[in-house]
């Protein structure tokens, strides 16, 4: 399925789980034919993400609303400022409200954590990499909150690339194997799927260097020491994209990328985020 058709599905089921056969709060209290407006405020500083899923969101339950936005995925937002007005049925706005918020507030909040490391990383070649470390059936909009962020997706799931880390190779007995079998396998089933491979230590770099040639595109450096990245560029010189992954923090990001890896890989982006504080209001008539 592409983006479209996976969002749709992420909002159909989020909002079949929240509404059951009735959100009887609204219905006991609104007439159905009642209209509003509504709007989204700002409590906390970040980054802004989630503007596009809400007008979906809002659109699912009823195509004519009327949205307003005055910013965007990615702007800087503020305590006090305002993200967007909509108008549409009040069942509309009270149905979609929490669903709504529940995406934009954790989306900014990934956005925002990840905001902090790629500022970090201006003026290096160094750019970093979300991971697969995300809550089940809300992938999609985490990692389009990483994007918004300023990093750059990861593979999105288990078929889109190839990825050999340490528990397939040690099932698989060693790196060389592991390698063999993977490339054979993207032969004969005739897939593009670029491969990968875990390294933990210098020696499994130059197990990699020595049969990867033509089938391996990236080497992982597994929680490896920035100077141990080091050795392990010198071996590698250039002939195969590079990511460093494990304990790599705020803190200690800048230290990797002195080091001129190619990526840095962070779970801590989205498991780690931390939810932005925002409100959608009713709109009184004047």
């Amino acid at each position: 399925m592409n983006y479209d058709q996976l969002l749709d599905a992420l909002i159909t089921n989020a909002l079949a789980e929240d509404i059951g056969d009735g959100d009887h709060s609204t219905l006991s209290v609104i007439p159905d034919t009642e209209r509003g407006k509504a709007v989204l405020k700002i409590k906390e500083d970040g980054v802004l993400a989630g503007m596009r899923v809400a007008e979906k969101i809002f659109r699912h339950l009823e195509p004519g609303i009327v949205f307003i936005p005055f910013k965007k995925d990615g702007d800087a937002m503020h305590i006090g400022e305002e993200a967007f007005v909509v108008e549409a049925k009040v069942h509309t706005i009270l149905m979609a409200e929490r669903l709504v918020l529940n995406c934009m507030q954790r989306m900014s909040g990934i956005a925002t954590l990840t905001r902090q490391y790629t500022d970090i990383l201006k003026g290096y070649h160094t750019r970093i990499l979300d991971t697969r470390k995300t809550t089940p059936n809300f992938r999609l909009l985490e990692k389009e909150a990483v994007a918004i962020g300023g990093a750059v997706n990861h593979r999105f799931a288990l078929y889109d690339m190839i990825m050999l880390k340490d528990n397939h190779i040690d099932y698989c007995g060693g790196i060389a194997p592991a390698i063999e079998k993977a490339y054979a396998y993207t032969q004969r089933v005739n897939k593009d799927l670029k491969i990968e491979v875990e390294t933990r230590s210098i020696d499994d770099v130059k197990a990699v260097i020595a049969c990867g040639a033509g089938k391996v595109f990236r080497i992982m450096l597994d929680n490896y020491k920035p100077a141990q990245i080091v050795e392990a560029l010198a071996l590698i010189q250039g002939r195969f994209e590079t990511e460093a992954s494990g304990g790599i923090n705020l803190s200690n990001l800048k230290a990797y990328a002195e080091t001129g890896v190619d990526f840095v890989s962070i779970g801590a982006l989205i498991h780690q985020a931390r939810s932005l504080d925002l409100s959608l209001k009713a709109v009184k008539p004047s």
